[in-house]
């Protein structure tokens, strides 16, 4: 537990207060210095619903990276995909990363796509 870095730890607190159901499922963001990945995950069943990644993206014609304008469209994307589910609200999960930048445009873009939080 000592050498945790400081997103590590705070993944582990946002977890204890965090889950995803069926109905609601947990939307996780991850990011990564050259990606952003979002997935909707079922707790109870242990699975995960669907997917959307910068990284599966940019395999059409773009070059997607991590910055802000792809995150929207990450979160644009899982959105659409939710909704074709005919999953309407979640739960949103940080993953232990602050909300702001990158995070908060893939939020904002989920949102925009139709998804309650």
């Amino acid at each position: 537990m000592k050498n945790m870095n400081a997103r590590h730890r705070r993944k582990i607190r946002i977890r204890k207060k965090i889950f995803g159901t069926a109905e609601r499922p947990r939307l996780v963001v991850f990011r990564s210095n050259r990606h952003i990945y979002a997935q909707l995950v079922d707790d109870n069943a242990g699975q995960t619903l669907c997917s959307a990644s910068t990284q599966v993206l940019g395999k059409d014609d773009t070059e997607m990276k991590a910055n802000r304008e792809s995150a929207a469209k990450v979160g644009k994307d899982i959105a659409a995909r939710a909704i074709e589910q005919k999953i309407e609200s979640v739960v949103f999960d940080r993953n232990g990363f602050i909300y702001h930048g990158k995070v908060k445009a893939l939020a904002d873009g989920a949102r925009e796509g139709g998804l309650k939080f």
